[in-house]
């Protein structure tokens, strides 16, 4: 029997803005569970949208992470940086026709359907050719698509009738989150993904790419999402402020508790090396298992 292969989880901010609680959260569970399993954790910034940047949030993400104490393991990696591949994975789609190009708009889809992720595609351009000045989209089935969570225990979810056909290349010649995700955690050989909970909805389409692509899919953990005292998912677009810089100690030992931790009152006056030698002793990503929603802010 072969051995396993080794551990190899990551953290992949979007630099659409500085890191807020919700983000620390992840890198926390992500970091905490890959030093766990004696596995390597890798850094990924998701710069493929320029548009959705905003400036300097590179910078500040990096100072943040360092300032908290995380480590992680060889260089960091730029998505844009693997536009190349990303390029050839859509290729490949095409060539195997797995995928075809879309033309339609905005406007022509105002009446479609919508799902968890947005409009369920209709299939318009599915036989049209190749449309101009289009987009790419991937075909999808009716067969359920099942896989077991990690933490949230199985999922299953019908691509054509909940999601619809999606695009992997968009009519402004930006490679869609979906597909790029997919090649790059290929490319670091990505093995398990902790992350939250709100992109659970989004892991079908890419087991779905994974599977076309001949990828290797990795294990799924979707960490509980952090909620505002509206009941709100703390991100950048409900308002999430920076995570503190000045009082970090504090904001680590929150993180912990809201992970389900319960590290004890004396580490609230320990150094932060304290407070990380305490959380790798301690670990446990199971007092996860089942929730979905934690923290109100």
């Amino acid at each position: 029997m072969s051995e396993p292969a080794p551990y190899i989880g990551r953290f992949a901010p979007s630099p659409t803005g500085p890191l807020h609680f919700g983000s620390l959260l992840a890198a926390v569970a992500s970091f905490l569970e890959a030093r766990a399993r004696n596995g390597q954790w890798l850094l990924r910034v998701e710069d493929i949208d320029p548009p959705r940047e905003q400036a300097g949030a590179k910078a500040l993400i990096l100072t943040a992470l360092e300032l908290y104490g995380f480590e992680w393991d060889g260089a960091i990696i730029y998505q844009s940086d693997s536009r190349g591949a990303h390029d050839t994975a859509v290729q490949t789609l095409l060539k195997e026709d797995h995928a075809y190009r879309c033309g339609c708009s905005r406007r022509d889809l105002a009446n479609a359907p919508r799902g968890p992720l947005g409009i369920i595609y209709p299939g318009t351009c599915r036989n049209s050719g190749d449309a101009q000045n289009a987009a790419v989209r991937v075909r999808t089935t009716d067969e359920p698509l099942a896989f077991e969570d990690r933490l949230q225990g199985a999922q299953s979810q019908r691509l054509e009738t909940e999601s619809g056909d999606f695009i992997v290349l968009r009519r402004d010649d930006l490679i869609a989150y979906q597909l790029a995700v997919v090649v790059d955690d290929h490319l670091q050989g990505v093995t398990e993904i902790v992350r939250g909970i709100d992109l659970l909805v989004s892991t079908p389409r890419q087991i779905w790419l994974q599977q076309l692509l001949g990828f290797t899919v990795p294990s799924y953990a979707h960490i509980p999402v952090a909620l505002n005292l509206r009941d709100q998912k703390l991100s950048k677009s409900t308002g999430a402020g920076a995570i503190p810089l000045d009082s970090m100690n504090e904001t680590l030992i929150a993180a912990l508790e809201a992970l389900q931790q319960r590290p004890p009152d004396e580490l609230r006056n320990a150094s932060m090396h304290d407070i990380w030698e305490w959380a790798h002793a301690n670990w446990s990503i199971d007092t996860l298992k089942g929730r979905t929603q934690i923290l109100r802010q």
